[in-house]
């Protein structure tokens, strides 16, 4: 079954045993890179070796390319959410930059995935919708707590945010120390200045 046909609430399915847990993880970690390096062209035989795995125990968790990049896809957001749960007690500025850090480094890698992806699935697929959704409920409240300290402006949503990220993540170069500077500058537009 595909994962697009699940719930929300099972989008992917992790194995239970610690063995096949490892497996996975790994098979997903090599996939990442491998993923990150080489694009449409990676060959999941490549992924397994990476792995240290053999490719039936990468088919065995994945049974065809699909699976794998829909699996790594839901992966890549479920960690950038978790980020942000891990912020939620710091300072509400120093939390939100952190994040929208955290989630450019998630957009790199979520271009390729999402370009081979749509070979496969339609672009208003669940598997889009949900992580959207999640990565919405994940950053919103770091934007409305740093509104709340008064360190944001109030005139801005999340979805305008997003969509400068975004925009930002999608500027081509090869330098990411560039990109993280357009980032710096268009966050600090964000910031709360009194005689606005």
């Amino acid at each position: 079954m595909s994962t697009t046909e699940l719930g929300p609430e099972t989008l992917i399915v992790r194995p239970k045993r610690a063995d096949a847990r490892r497996n996975y993880e790994k098979v997903l970690a090599a996939a990442r890179d491998a993923f990150a390096e080489g694009g449409e062209s990676t060959a999941l035989e490549e992924i397994a070796r990476r792995a240290g795995v053999g490719i039936g125990t990468l088919y065995r968790h994945f049974p065809n390319r699909q699976a794998l990049l829909e699996a790594l896809y839901v992966n890549e957001v479920e960690e950038v959410c978790r980020s942000a749960a891990e912020l939620d007690g710091t300072d509400p500025w120093a939390a939100l930059n952190a994040w929208f850090e955290r989630l450019m480094g998630y957009l790199a890698t979520k271009q390729a995935l999402a370009q081979e992806l749509l070979n496969y699935v339609d672009g208003d697929a669940a598997l889009f919708k949900v992580c959207r959704t999640s990565l919405y409920e994940a950053g919103e409240p770091l934007l409305r707590r740093a509104q709340e300290a008064g360190v944001v402006r109030q005139d801005v949503e999340f979805p305008e945010v997003m969509q400068m990220v975004i925009g930002i993540a999608k500027i081509p170069t090869t330098d990411p120390a560039q990109t993280e500077h357009i980032l710096r500058i268009a966050l600090d537009g964000l910031r709360y200045k009194p005689d606005r």
